[in-house]
């Protein structure tokens, strides 16, 4: 018998069926966890790759992204060299300030910013505006003062609020303060923000608070105050809060600067005078300014935290001109301090000898001109240092009418006036000493007329008080003395201080001999300034008064017997001093100018006398056994 399985065919068949539907099953999980394990390493592989970039390839660049994240690098503005003055006592210096900093591209709305920035520390709307004028100026990263001189509880409500307040930090910088105010306000002058003018490429005008001379030492020494700039490296976190330092590369601070001018007696010299008054004090010997003083004046500290707009005004709007430094830049007319250089040009031309009169009886008829003295009943004779010790008008017209006015205007130039100065404030003005060729540069002709009336100091010429200073140094010394005020920068004494420093003028001794003489005259011998004799402690002093007019007087004011006391004030003469002592070892030469002081011997000689004790006091060389304070009492 035979046996088959069970189910026969039919059965076997289904068992096929089953196995070929899981082999096809299998093959398609198979296909598909191929395609799947395709995709993975390729996955895996471009993960692999992008990591081994980011890693490996460009590690160090990441690296540096985030470190740059973490780490924040800023420049700081060094502190600015001092301004000393010559006994080292500090008339510009810097103190600690506490201010707000905003970048611009740390934060994504600059006004909602501004808007969260003024509930805690309010700006009012001008402070807005500059910060968004200088926002829109500087390159975003470059920081930009929100507010100055931050207050302990000002400060603290920042740090708090750190997180609403994206791109400000608080940093600490320093302000420029002058401890004088104005008693030094025209000589230091004052620092103020760049403009864009000054910025160009370097990156210290750039940074917040940084602040360049605008005027004075401060603005002629600038770059030499400025340094250069340090760097700081901070750790902050996501919200830019700062949490440490991590590294500081100190810039290089500003030398120092030391000027002649002595802080007292420039404060003593102010005290002595008033409004409308200059006086300009220098060392006979080698040009150093002791003393500069004007009034008004104004207080250069304003300028650190911003001078408004009604402060402006008030300044610009008054006659009195307190923003102008008249030692430099007023112009006058000499009048008879101008006599010597006239008499000096004569000399010079052969044109007179010093003994030869001229006879004065009052006054000088040229064509239908009549030039008057101011001694309306004459002088009677005069000769060259009778004339300078009297002061006689006719004596220097006839001299000027020989001379010429070419002739005088190269004298006054080799004696300081009408050239360059160049002194340490920049903007001095140079002044005026006429010319035939000046005038006809103009259209106009020059006449003889106006050559006699330059003869006393009259006329077309504009000369500062600082010419005059310097134009009476030269004459006591008979060397080419230049007026400057730096004394050492960084601890180095700079060239100029030695008398032998400065050239002869060249003048022959005979010539400065018979000047000498006849300023020491003028007050010792019965001159016009006899009543402002100095001190016998002191030594004499030589000098010259003169008068200038500021208005024309008639001849009938003249018939009529003009006094000047009965006009109103800005009608009268200014009144003109210069001088220089001791007689017999110059140390000190002086101008003086009394803006509508009347009188040269009488407002501008004994204020000059004063100043001159002052300076003695302080200054000048005791006699033997005696200190320079006791000689004074």
């Amino acid at each position: 018998m035979t046996w088959r399985p069970w189910g026969g065919p039919g059965l076997l068949g289904g068992e096929r069926s089953i196995r070929k539907e899981e082999e096809r099953r299998r093959g398609i999980f198979t296909r598909r966890a191929a395609v799947l394990g395709t995709i993975q390493l390729g996955a895996f592989a471009f993960l692999g790759s992008r990591l081994y970039r980011l890693q490996v390839e460009e590690g160090a660049r990441y690296a540096t992204l985030a470190e740059e994240n973490r780490v924040s690098a800023r420049l700081f503005a060094p502190p600015r060299g001092r301004v000393l003055d010559r006994n080292g006592k500090v008339v510009a210096g810097n103190r600690l300030n506490w201010r707000a900093l905003l970048v611009a591209e740390q934060t994504a709305d600059l006004g909602a910013t501004l808007e969260t920035f003024s509930k805690i520390v309010p700006l009012g709307d001008h402070e807005k505006t500059r910060i968004e004028r200088e926002v829109r100026r500087n390159r975003r990263f470059v920081p930009v003062i929100l507010r100055e001189f931050l207050t302990w509880e000002e400060m603290a409500r920042i740090e708090v609020n750190a997180p609403d307040l994206p791109g400000i930090s608080v940093d600490m910088g320093t302000t420029r303060i002058y401890p004088e105010t104005e008693h030094l306000a025209h000589v230091v002058g004052y620092v103020a923000a760049p403009a864009e003018a000054d910025a160009g490429d370097d990156p210290l005008m750039q940074l917040p608070g940084i602040r360049v001379g605008r005027a004075g030492v401060e603005r002629h020494h600038d770059r030499i105050l400025r340094g250069r700039a340090g760097a700081v490296q901070v750790e902050v976190n996501a919200v830019g809060r700062v949490i440490r330092e991590l590294d500081r590369r100190e810039g290089i601070p500003g030398q120092d600067v030391q000027i002649s001018v002595d802080t007292e007696l420039q404060k003593a010299v102010r005290a002595k005078i008033d409004e409308g008054t200059t006086a300009v004090l220098l060392d006979a010997r080698n040009g150093e300014v002791l003393a500069m003083a004007t009034k008004p004046s104004f207080d250069p500290n304003i300028f650190n935290s911003g001078v408004s707009a009604a402060q402006w005004r008030q300044w610009t709007a008054a006659r009195t001109t307190p923003l102008i430094n008249k030692a430099t830049n007023g112009l006058y007319a000499p009048g008879s301090t101008f006599k010597m250089i006239v008499a000096l040009a004569a000399l010079e031309a052969r044109v007179a000898r010093p003994g030869d009169i001229v006879s004065c009886p009052g006054h000088l008829d040229f064509g239908n001109n009549r030039f008057h003295c101011h001694n309306r009943n004459g002088h009677g004779g005069m000769n060259m240092r009778t004339a300078i010790m009297a002061s006689c008008d006719v004596y220097f017209y006839e001299m000027a009418r020989r001379v010429g006015i070419d002739r005088i205007a190269a004298m006054g130039n080799r004696f300081g006036m009408g050239v360059d100065l160049e002194i340490e404030l920049p903007g001095a003005r140079r002044g005026l000493m006429p010319t035939r060729g000046w005038r006809q540069a103009q259209g106009r002709p020059w006449s003889i007329g106006d050559t006699i009336v330059h003869g006393i100091g009259q006329g077309f010429y504009q000369l500062t008080p600082l010419s005059l200073a310097v134009m009476t140094a030269r004459l006591a010394t008979g060397r080419a003395v230049q007026p400057h005020l730096t004394r050492a920068i960084g601890g180095r004494p700079v060239r100029g201080s030695r008398p032998e420093d400065w050239p002869s003028l060249g003048i022959p001794d005979a010539d400065m001999r018979l000047i000498r003489e006849a300023m020491w005259a003028v007050v010792n011998g019965g001159g016009t300034a006899g009543a402002s004799r100095l001190p016998s402690q002191y030594g004499q002093m030589a000098g010259k008064t003169g008068t200038t007019q500021v208005r024309r007087v008639t001849r009938e004011q003249r018939e009529r017997g003009f006094n000047v006391s009965q006009v109103p004030r800005e009608w009268r003469p200014h009144a003109l001093f210069v001088a220089y002592a001791p007689h017999d070892n110059p140390l000190f030469a002086l101008s003086v100018i009394v803006e509508h002081g009347s009188s040269g011997s009488g407002a501008a000689a004994p204020l000059a006398r004063d100043i001159l004790v002052e300076a003695f006091q302080r200054l000048g060389p005791a006699r033997p056994g005696q200190r320079v304070a006791e000689a004074g009492r």
